[in-house]
């Protein structure tokens, strides 16, 4: 029979914060002396069985930096099964990083921790802020049964009452599920990752240690095995564990107690969990709390950093990756090993401390760094697949205008067909040199027989409306792949046009045609010249009317469904004596707001393909919280606790806004630049949905989340902000608004009568939070801050999902490249991926690295089965697979089955 005593799985571990209150390096430092001290233990103690590493490969990617030499001792341990590895590359926060970013993520955790050994399977969230409602479909894709976490249910006891909201669990097991029906096994840190810390030796404190953390465990077990984790925040290792458990055993030998590891705590749990475990579905984001400690103003803190993140996510996985991609199709190597360090490196600032904005200004510097590097081989990436394509696109028909015609791409690889204004920077007439020649007669020369005008036209030799600005004669270089640098002087042009109608996946070619001497070569049609403003105020094309008042808010009327989006773009600002992690508005703080303030306002763009409003907002508002702040903050007082207010002394806050409505528009586009020079407040820009519910839609992570407006009534935070991802949409059935920014992660819908969107763009706090004193002067983000959004208005649910395209269409930019008159094997227009799908969304597009298979990814927005349809260019074969992109099911036709919610990845030979 088996025994019925309680075992007590003793799991040994460090929570890994790579950066947080100190510097990387200083952790860095921090974490060579720990497992420096693993190391040891293992060698001279034969009962220390295992530790976990956080369940992130890069632990030992920065251990293995500073000694190289102990690979073999680390991957021996690994085989043995004493130190678990992975399945994540890092610990991310999964709300503030893309879906993408996501899935990377356990990539490349996979593929690094089978370098040393077996893969652990455990969905670890340790101290995530919330997690991702499809987290359950993601593992179960990646082979993963079991997620462990640490917040967003609320533990209630064995035997106590839960209520149907689905995030209360009497036990610290349950079953969590996703919105396509997927689930784990979940297990909940109903007693946090640090309560099997520091075990007494000493008997006489070893008892009382015990009695309190076995009942705090028994209370919440569903069987006979209880977890006890025994490590916390960069935790030492404990050496004398072995010596902590035979005392252990002596004082209970009721008990088992076992030096344990997860993969023997889930069997042991499996094999005897109940049947009537509860089930929590989809997101898990404290809204059974207080509501103070779901951290979710980190999502505000910093957005700066935000913005930095969104650039560089998409320009990876939504830009790089797929023309890499089509350059494959067309006999380029695909750069995995670049694009993996690109993405590493981004995914460097990801840890929740790091890309929450919740650490010492140190951090930051660092992080803007690793932006940049890996922006910078994203970039260079992206150049060479363009220039590649570019190469292989027939434009000789453009000579027929110009033997000097300048021919150019456009590619559009948003996922999602539509025209976008784009400008752009053309060079012709480049004249080649050596160290022999004299760089100032050679641009004098190409001065001389170039201009820089001209027109424009289209593949159809349409002349198109356009900006053009002589740029002049400039210096430029090509570093070729078969000799040395070659510098050059060139004729350079500034271009603005709509490229219209842009295939989802795909491109078009323009060509640039120079005037020489007076007269213009060829012939062309004439650009339509027409003007989008109705007034001095008004703008508007064949979708929105745009109309600005006096106080600088506007209304936009939607055309299609007569419905009329007033009073938006009030900006409401307010104190904040909170941190990084909290907002806490002070009491009898009153908001400060542009509603009804007039404003001057100016038409700034007027051309046949865009218009633009200038406003400008002057504001006094309180230079600071007033000096009671920084005496609490000194000596700790609980945020909550709090009496600051906010500072008699006034500082000026200047508000420079830009309206635009594209010709094609759907949406009105919006540029925020804000000069900040005030500490300790809050921004938000105010949009008014007016439709009713009483719940809305952010964009997730693989998802468009449904939730509350009003939260639950435990809910003590005056504030309700959320977490978004690109959009958030208010909509009932007549008539639907949604708001996507560019890095703007922070909403609420007030509740106000009128269902209005408050986006945040930005948050000003001067210390850390949490469990000491650090101060973070940089938090506050003084000086030039900028924010852009789109505000999307629609006729309500049916057409939701086409505003959702347009949202997501709205972030990514377009790639251009310039070309040569040139015979090739592509036309001037085309799509290297054609899709469609009523309610899906697309998500990516890469290359296997394993069987050079072109890999690209949807998820279905709506509860609903729908089909999708791939029609990709001289495909042979197309398989269903999954987030891992292992091979799997060939599809028959051009159909495949997609069930709501799902995620579907299309494997495509060709």
């Amino acid at each position: 029979m088996p025994s019925s005593k309680r075992v007590v799985h003793v799991i040994s571990h460090t929570h890994w914060d790579r950066e947080w209150y100190m510097p990387y390096e200083a952790h860095h430092v921090k974490l060579i002396e720990t497992l420096d001290t693993l190391l040891r233990t293992f060698e001279s103690d034969p009962e220390f069985q295992s530790f976990y590493l956080d369940g992130q490969t890069i632990v030992l990617d920065d251990y293995l930096q500073v000694y190289p030499e102990k690979r073999e001792q680390i991957q021996k341990l690994c085989d043995e099964g004493k130190l678990s590895l992975g399945p994540w590359y890092i610990l991310q926060d999964e709300f503030l990083t893309s879906s993408e970013a996501n899935v990377r993520n356990l990539q490349i955790g996979h593929r690094d921790a089978a370098k040393f050994g077996p893969i652990s399977k455990l969905g670890y969230f340790p101290d995530s802020f919330g997690n991702m409602g499809q987290a359950a479909q993601l593992l179960k894709q990646a082979g993963i049964d079991t997620a462990v976490f640490g917040r967003g249910v609320k533990a209630t006891g064995f035997n106590n009452r839960v209520d149907d909201s689905g995030l209360e669990s009497p036990f610290s097991e349950l079953v969590w599920q996703s919105p396509d029906g997927s689930s784990v096994l979940g297990i909940l840190f109903a007693n946090w990752y640090n309560n099997g810390m520091e075990i007494p030796v000493d008997p006489d404190q070893a008892k009382p240690y015990w009695e309190h953390r076995l009942a705090r465990a028994e209370l919440f077990a569903s069987t006979r095995h209880l977890l006890l984790m025994n490590g916390c925040d960069h935790q030492p290792v404990q050496t004398n564990l072995s010596e902590a458990l035979r005392v252990a055993r002596e004082l209970y030998p009721d008990y088992e107690f076992v030096h344990s590891n997860f993969d023997d705590y889930v069997r042991a749990v499996e094999t005897e969990r109940p049947d009537t475990l509860s089930v929590t579905r989809g997101e898990l984001r404290g809204q059974q709390t207080d509501g103070w400690y779901s951290l979710v103003n980190t999502a505000s803190a910093r957005v700066y950093i935000k913005q930095l993140n969104q650039q560089n996510q998409t320009l990876l996985e939504k830009v790089a990756e797929p023309l890499a991609a089509a350059a494959h199709q067309l006999g380029k190597p695909y750069p995995h090993g670049l694009m993996q360090y690109a993405w590493k490196t981004l995914m460097q600032n990801h840890p929740h401390d790091s890309i929450c904005g919740c650490s010492v200004d140190e951090v930051y510097d660092e992080m803007k760094t690793r932006f940049a590097k890996s922006m910078e081989v994203g970039k260079r990436l992206t150049e060479e697949s363009a220039r590649f394509i570019g190469s292989k696109i027939d434009t000789s028909s453009f000579a027929a205008y110009s033997a000097e015609a300048v021919p150019f791409a456009v590619f559009n690889t948003s996922g999602y067909e539509g025209s976008s204004v784009v400008t752009l920077e053309l060079e012709f007439s480049h004249r080649f040199f050596d160290q022999s020649e004299d760089p100032v007669a050679i641009a004098a020369e190409v001065k001389a027989r170039t201009q820089g005008e001209g027109y424009l036209i289209n593949a159809k030799g349409q002349a198109i409306s356009h900006s053009a600005e002589d740029l002049g004669v400039r210096f430029g270089y090509e570093l070729p792949s078969d000799k040395f640098r070659q510098p050059y002087m060139a004729r350079a042009v500034r271009l603005t046009i709509e490229a219209e109608n842009l295939p989802q996946l795909g491109y078009q070619t323009f060509a640039w045609i120079p005037s020489q001497g007076n007269a213009v070569a060829g012939k062309a049609g004439t650009a339509e010249e027409k003007t989008l403003l109705s007034g001095s105020r008004v703008i508007e094309n064949r979708h929105l009317k745009l109309t600005v008042e006096d106080d600088g808010s506007y209304a936009v009327y939607h055309k299609t469904s007569g419905q009329t989006f007033s009073g938006l773009g009030v900006y409401e600002d307010v104190g904040d004596i909170g941190n990084e992690y909290i907002f806490k508005q002070p009491a009898l703080d009153k908001a400060i707001t542009t509603k009804g303030l007039k404003a001057a306002i100016r038409v700034v763009e007027d051309t046949p393909y865009r218009a633009s409003i200038e406003i400008i907002h002057s504001l006094a508002i309180p230079a600071s919280a007033d000096e009671r702040l920084a005496q609490e903050i000194g000596t700790m007082v609980e945020f909550r606790n709090r009496k600051a207010g906010r500072s008699a002394e006034l500082a000026p806050l200047v508000i420079v806004t830009k309206l635009s409505l594209d010709r094609n528009g759907k949406g009105v586009r919006v540029q925020a630049t804000i000069n900040n020079e005030s500490k300790d407040h809050r921004l938000r820009v105010l949009l008014p949905s007016d439709a009713e519910g009483s719940t809305h839609f952010a964009d997730s992570i693989f998802e468009v989340a449904e939730r509350q407006t009003v939260p639950s009534a435990v809910w003590e935070n005056p504030s309700n902000c959320q977490h978004l991802q690109t959009f958030i949409d208010v909509h009932d059935k007549e008539r639907g608004l949604a708001a996507a920014g560019k890095g703007l992660n922070e909403y609420e819908i007030l509740q106000d009568g009128r269902n209005t969107i408050a986006l945040t763009l930005l948050r000003c706090v001067g210390e850390l939070g949490d469990w000491g004193v650090f101060h973070t002067p940089d938090a506050q983000c003084l000086g030039a801050n900028v924010a852009e959004w789109m505000i999307i208005p629609y006729g309500g649910v049916n057409e939701r999902f086409d505003a959702y395209r347009e949202a997501y269409r709205f972030p990514v930019p377009l790639t251009t490249v310039g070309a040569r008159l040139q015979e090739g094997e592509l036309p001037l227009s085309d799509q290297f991926l054609a899709w469609n799908g009523d309610g899906l969304a697309f998500s990516s597009l890469k290359i296997n690295e394993e069987r050079g298979d072109l890999m690209a990814r949807w998820y279905n927005l709506s509860g609903e089965p729908t089909a999708l349809a791939v029609l990709p260019n001289s495909a042979t074969e197309t398989y269903l697979s999954n987030i891992m992109e292992d091979a799997a099911s060939e599809t028959e036709g051009g159909s495949i089955p997609v069930e709501g919610y799902k995620i579907v990845t299309v494997g495509i030979k060709s």
